[in-house]
């Protein structure tokens, strides 16, 4: 694992510049369906499950390469290094900039590194690409809450649980405001 890291690292920068990322891929046959499953789950454990295996669509990258970045980022993540975690969400995103799980990702390293508030833009970005992404409306709903802005954090979170009405974060609808129709 540690070759793959340094290997990853050293070649990325030449990587991206020598092709480009795919754009305009079909969207993965199993999205919509997964959507509509999570969404009319008859449980939680029934969502989760749903959720599992959408995970495995929002973290298939565009290709190989990306693919490699993705899982070298997760990776470090997972080993608590988020520096490198971060470096390799850089580089997914320079590499791949209409990808929203790299923003997702990155914004999660920005989150567990404490640095909270700067997770916002890459939430917003995520959001843009794939407005079904739950899990990033889900962080930049709790994100809201932590500046304060909780209005915006409630109209956020009903549209992650309009998505998926099991997410455990719905436990924090009850603090806040009503959302606006």
């Amino acid at each position: 694992m540690l070759i793959r890291f340094a290997f990853a690292f050293l070649l990325m920068p030449t990587l991206a510049v020598a092709q480009d990322c795919p754009a305009n891929l079909p969207e993965d046959p199993r999205l919509g369906p997964l959507m509509e499953q999570v969404k009319t789950a008859p449980d939680e454990m029934s969502a989760l499950l749903t959720t599992n295996e959408l995970w495995a669509v929002w973290a298939t990258a565009p290709d190989e390469q990306a693919q490699e970045i993705l899982d070298v980022g997760i990776e470090r993540r997972a080993l608590n290094d988020l520096e490198s975690a971060r470096a390799a969400f850089d580089a997914l995103i320079e590499y791949c900039p209409d990808y929203a799980e790299g923003y997702n990702q990155r914004a999660f390293v920005s989150v567990i590194s404490g640095k909270i508030e700067q997770a916002l833009p890459d939430l917003d970005r995520a959001i843009e690409l794939d407005p079904d992404h739950y899990p990033a409306l889900t962080g930049r709903a709790m994100v809201l809450m932590h500046m304060g802005r909780l209005q915006e954090a409630s109209e956020t979170l009903q549209t992650a649980l309009d998505l998926n009405p099991w997410l455990p974060e719905r436990r924090f609808m009850a603090d806040l405001p009503e959302t606006r129709l």
